[in-house]
């Protein structure tokens, strides 16, 4: 069985706002391939995020989510349940397989949808944007991927937030 995908964004995910290029670092990367999933970047950035972002990071080129143009159709029912436009674009490249998908911009209504549209497992995780991933971040998306990988997760489950205040610091970069 292959492992779960991570859905990686950048902008006020790996690279909280207000951040420079030069604040991320190897030490981020680490964190990132120690988790048990195949990273994938999900980013408007495309393939920019294997030039600038992974190498800053220390990891090697990921595949890249290529976001394909909408039809008006499409944008009037996503604009209808309040979706984000990466959302069913990122259940279709899942192709069906078990992912977790990390953003600033994800909602409810992400999660609704991933739930009713995508026969895997997902977890849809919002990432506070000013401080992008943290260590409780690392957890709860750490602990869901070894579960699904182990195979005994919800589906389309966001765990709870927990853990002391202090927690919620930018993971070191």
């Amino acid at each position: 069985m292959s492992a779960p995908l991570l859905f990686l964004d950048v902008d006020g995910v790996v690279l909280p706002f207000g951040a420079e290029l030069d604040d991320i670092g190897v030490d981020l990367g680490v964190r990132l391939a120690a988790l048990p999933g195949e990273l994938v970047w999900a980013t408007a950035w495309e393939h920019g995020a294997n030039d600038e972002i992974a190498p800053r990071l220390g990891l090697p080129r990921l595949p890249v989510v290529e976001w394909q143009a909408t039809t008006l159709a499409e944008d009037a029912v996503d604009m209808h349940f309040n979706l984000h436009w990466k959302t069913r674009q990122i259940v279709q490249w899942a192709g069906g397989r078990d992912f977790a998908w990390a953003d600033d911009e994800v909602t409810a209504a992400d999660r609704e949808w991933v739930a009713d549209n995508h026969p895997g497992r997902a977890l849809v995780h919002h990432v506070r944007s000013l401080l992008g991933l943290t260590g409780v971040d690392f957890d709860v998306l750490g602990r869901w991927l070894r579960t699904v990988r182990d195979g005994d997760a919800e589906q389309s489950g966001e765990p709870e937030r927990g853990g002391d205040p202090d927690d919620r610091r930018p993971a070191a970069s």
